[in-house]
């Protein structure tokens, strides 16, 4: 089996793209992740050599170095974690959960991460939440509530507060200005 770590998948759209650009190539993948493809059969140079070229068309990257894998990795699970419903009342803490899922130390995982990416993976992770709520806000089917129990917040004024941090006003400053 052959794996393949990708940069830049970001959702469901980007899956779809890459596992074109391989079935095209008449490499049939036997899964496609976010930041990762694998495949039953290895890759022959020319396969590679045009799989990879194509992908870097759609804007992907290809990744061979460890670390950097395993930072999409990180990234990866974080927008498939956000993407989900995060329950409110999880007894597993995401460090927990991301350490499980990427089989390494979460104390191994957060120091490749803040040296790799110049931030903590917690700062990163808030940074996509606020992505997502802005998100959220834009398609102003939720109340502020309702988005703070969806990204899992403990309450509204928490929401507020990271918002605030990161965007420069609050939820509903952001959504009556429909940034």
């Amino acid at each position: 089996m052959t794996k393949v770590y990708i940069k830049n998948m970001v959702c469901d759209r980007c899956k779809y793209v890459v596992r074109q650009v391989f079935e095209q190539a008449n490499v049939f993948p036997v899964t496609v992740e976010l930041g990762l493809v694998e495949t039953a059969q290895s890759l022959t140079s020319e396969e590679q050599q045009h799989i990879f070229t194509k992908l870097e068309e759609f804007g992907f990257e290809i990744l061979a170095d460890k670390q950097a894998q395993t930072i999409s990795q990180i990234k990866a699970f974080i927008t498939d974690y956000l993407q989900t419903e995060i329950p409110v009342d999880t007894t597993l803490k995401f460090s927990v959960l991301l350490a499980d899922k990427i089989g390494k130390d979460y104390k191994v995982l957060s120091q490749l991460f803040s040296e790799s990416e110049h931030q903590t993976i917690e700062q990163y992770l808030i940074e996509q939440k606020i992505q997502k709520a802005s998100e959220l806000l834009t398609y102003n089917q939720l109340n502020i509530s309702e988005i703070a129990n969806q990204l899992g917040y403990s309450s509204v004024q928490h929401l507020s507060n990271q918002f605030k941090k990161v965007k420069g006003v609050t939820p509903s400053e952001f959504r009556r200005e429909g940034k």
